[in-house]
């Protein structure tokens, strides 16, 4: 009986070695998968990287993760022109069947989803806020971005017509979409009326209607699909064969 209580003790101590390595030995891992990333995205900040699963040395032994997510806050994608940058607030990614080499020098996973979200107020960069012809005698120019309800953005213009500024800014609600993978389209589902008076629908879409490409998000994940929020474009991302580091 003494041998079996010694025995159990040596096997809960040994166990609790093994724990305590393996949460060792992953938060090393998840601090050095977090300055690869920040290194080969060129990141201002350091992104949070979180390592799931246990224990974590056996999958080190497997050369595989099951699963990584990774936070990356203020992170500034290619506005589609080689210059400009849009901000995402907050892009937030689950990495599934990471394979990875030695020290971590390169890593790629199978696939990943997740999460992103762009401000109004950056997606207005794109839009035609200085004061644009649309008829005779009329300008106008978008001066808000907002949230519509179900999913819709609202698109508040602003008219001049013969010289004299509206009173009250028109609105309209809009569907935002993503195209090609890369870009997110805001599209009036109806047309707003400056004072009265009848513009061509192309004229008046040339106003309301905008898109913002956004490219070169980490790894080559793509965005997938968009929807308005109170606090800003909610956006989910999708990809495979995306590469972290390397």
């Amino acid at each position: 009986m003494r041998a079996l209580r010694i025995l159990l003790i040596v096997v809960v101590i040994s166990g609790g070695l093994f724990v305590i390595a393996d949460r060792v030995a992953v938060n090393f891992a998840e601090g050095e998968a977090a300055d690869r990333l920040k290194t080969t995205e060129n990141l201002s900040a350091t992104p949070n990287v979180s390592i799931k699963g246990f224990p974590f040395l056996t999958q080190v032994v497997g050369g595989s993760l099951d699963d990584i997510e990774v936070g990356i806050t203020n992170y500034e994608a290619a506005a589609g022109n080689g210059a400009e940058k849009i901000r995402i607030d907050d892009l937030r990614a689950d990495m599934r069947g990471v394979e990875f080499s030695g020290g971590y020098t390169s890593a790629v996973a199978t696939s990943a989803t997740g999460t992103a979200t762009i401000a109004y107020d950056e997606l207005l960069k794109t839009a035609k806020s200085e004061p644009t012809q649309v008829a005779p005698g009329v300008t106008a120019n978008i001066v808000g971005l907002s949230d519509g309800g179900n999913g819709k953005i609202k698109v508040t213009v602003e008219a001049t017509v013969l010289g004299t500024k509206l009173p009250e800014p028109v609105s309209v609600l809009s569907s935002v979409t993503v195209i090609d993978g890369d870009t997110v389209r805001v599209k009036a589902d109806g047309l707003p009326k400056f004072g009265g008076v009848e513009i061509a629908e192309s004229r008046v879409r040339a106003i309301t209607d905008f898109q913002q490409k956004i490219d070169g998000l980490p790894g080559g994940i793509q965005l997938d699909k968009v929807q308005a929020a109170p606090g800003g474009v909610e956006i989910t991302v999708k990809g495979s064969n995306v590469r972290l580091a390397g």
